[in-house]
């Protein structure tokens, strides 16, 4: 099992900046796995934001809406990564989730019924 724990959500005006951050423990060891990123908001579906893929090498996907505004990065030996959100938009306004999947091939990434773990989620707000 892998516990992901989001922190860092909040109320910030148009144009501002927030970093989520989000922290796996428990069996975190995979040669193949893929953690990141994913909003809701009421009466929709978990859309896609950011995630990182390690199969081999480190690839990083954006969703087109977030692509270069947001930036995913990731501490391996703190077992966290980190969302970095600049230019914020009032459409960026959503519960964000923290997802962990394994095995995960290029075209499942984007995809939020391939990953297996989930946190609890964290609100961001963008509102004057």
């Amino acid at each position: 099992q892998v516990q992901l724990v989001e922190s860092g959500g909040g109320l910030v005006p148009p144009g501002g900046s927030l970093r989520l951050s989000c922290e796996a423990s428990g069996r975190t060891t995979s040669n193949s796995y893929a953690r990141g990123w994913f909003r809701q908001v009421p009466g929709k579906g978990r859309e896609f934001v950011a995630v990182i893929r390690w199969s081999g090498g480190k690839t990083t996907y954006y969703a087109d809406s977030v692509k270069g505004r947001f930036t995913l990065s990731e501490d391996k030996a703190k077992n966290t990564v980190f969302l970095q959100m600049d230019s914020l938009k009032s459409e960026d306004t959503a519960v964000y989730y923290c997802a962990e999947g394994r095995r995960l091939i290029t075209s499942s990434v984007r995809n939020p019924s391939y990953y297996d773990y989930w946190g609890s989620g964290t609100q961001v707000t963008v509102s004057s």
